[in-house]
């Protein structure tokens, strides 16, 4: 019994953690402010990028939101890089060039471990655009999101903006679960960058110096990652640009995309967004990505022992429970209201004993092993 009390009152320990993270996170997203963009003409030439493999069914979409842009048309580049597409996909492309659309198209003959790196470097190489913004081939966008992100990059010069990214048209109870849960995520990566500490953004919505780009060597040492073309670069960023990552909080500057359809697909891409902590080298982020890591190791086990030791184990339990979705629960009025999504708060109950179990495995199985992405076995 000295055992499962000592550990007990170790996961009070973890809890308090969690709590003082998560708290940091809701300092950080208040800290930044609203940006309301004026109505001073845009100068700056973008080159956005899109790397696409597969794509057939929404590539058409995203390029038609693209080129209806209220954008001077001679200040945008639209790249569009075919990464070895099986079906129609350059096709669609190809059609789209007398309107001043490019396409490369990836010819490695080696297999490569990071096939969107070499898109995206191969296209910057060729891009003539000031500011570089990527975005993914089934994003969609408002008409009014490149000049919210323009107007954001002339005012406050930013070396690399980070805006939002949003799921929408949910089908069913999953996919609205991963709504919730991505928010978080959108939240937690613009909360790290209010608190000058950028840790985490998103390549379906990013925008950097084309110069800033080459400055920080591209993506040299982390090129044999299969992803990572957002998050280590930028912390690449941060770390010559200190003060200069932004995170754009406005509704203009939003990319929606859709949430997997299946929980083989969902659980791939997250195990593929995490294989990128075994390349971070801030070792605060590791150590707060490790103890949260282990404060939900710490409630499985704690719902273990309550089976067998009900009154203490059954205590410490609900103690966390109750922190963590209080917690999460403020963190997320604010940032489910900035999506306009509040809603979807009533599942948080539901959300947070998945979201345990589901951290914990993707915690081991995202750094360890292959996983499947667009078709390929990529580590």
């Amino acid at each position: 019994m000295e055992v499962v009390s000592a550990l007990s009152y170790f996961t009070v320990f973890l809890t308090f953690i969690y709590l003082f993270v998560v708290g940091t996170f809701i300092r950080g997203w208040a800290k930044i402010p609203y940006f309301k963009w004026n109505e001073s003409k845009p100068t700056t030439k973008v080159s956005i990028l899109i790397a696409a493999r597969n794509e057939e069914d929404k590539i058409g979409k995203t390029i038609d939101d693209i080129l209806a842009q209220d954008y001077d048309k001679s200040l945008i580049e639209l790249i569009i890089i075919d990464d070895h597409s099986t079906d129609e996909t350059s096709a669609i492309i190809s059609s789209y060039t007398s309107q001043g659309v490019q396409l490369i198209q990836l010819n490695e003959a080696n297999a490569l471990n990071s096939y969107k790196k070499k898109a995206i470097q191969t296209a910057i190489g060729q891009a003539t655009g000031q500011l570089i913004i990527t975005t993914d081939a089934d994003c969609r966008m408002g008409k009014n999101w490149l000049k919210t992100i323009v107007n954001c990059y002339e005012a406050n010069g930013h070396k690399m903006i980070s805006s939002p990214v949003a799921y929408f048209e949910e089908k069913n109870l999953f996919e609205n679960l991963q709504t919730l849960e991505f928010s978080y995520l959108i939240g937690l990566g613009a909360s790290t960058i209010g608190n000058n500490n950028p840790s985490t953004c998103n390549g379906a919505n990013l925008a950097y110096e084309r110069e800033a780009f080459f400055a920080v060597g591209g993506f040299k040492g982390i090129d044999d990652l299969a992803s990572g073309d957002d998050e280590l670069l930028l912390h690449k960023m941060a770390a010559l640009y200190e003060g200069k990552i932004g995170f754009l909080k406005n509704r203009d500057a939003i990319v929606y995309t859709h949430a997997k359809p299946n929980v083989k697909e969902f659980l791939q891409q997250r195990k593929r967004w995490a294989s990128k902590t075994t390349r971070y080298k801030d070792k605060l982020v590791i150590a707060l990505g490790l103890s949260i890591w282990l404060f939900n190791v710490s409630i499985i086990v704690n719902s273990i022992l309550a089976v067998i030791f009900t009154d203490i184990s059954l205590k410490f339990l609900l103690f966390q429970l109750i922190c963590k979705l209080t917690i999460e629960l403020i963190f997320l009025y604010d940032v489910t209201k900035f999506f306009k999504r509040k809603s979807l708060l009533f599942l948080l109950p539901l959300l947070n004993p998945m979201h345990i179990v589901y951290f914990v495995y993707i915690g081991l199985a995202g750094n360890s092993g292959k996983y499947n992405w667009k078709g390929r076995m990529v580590k």
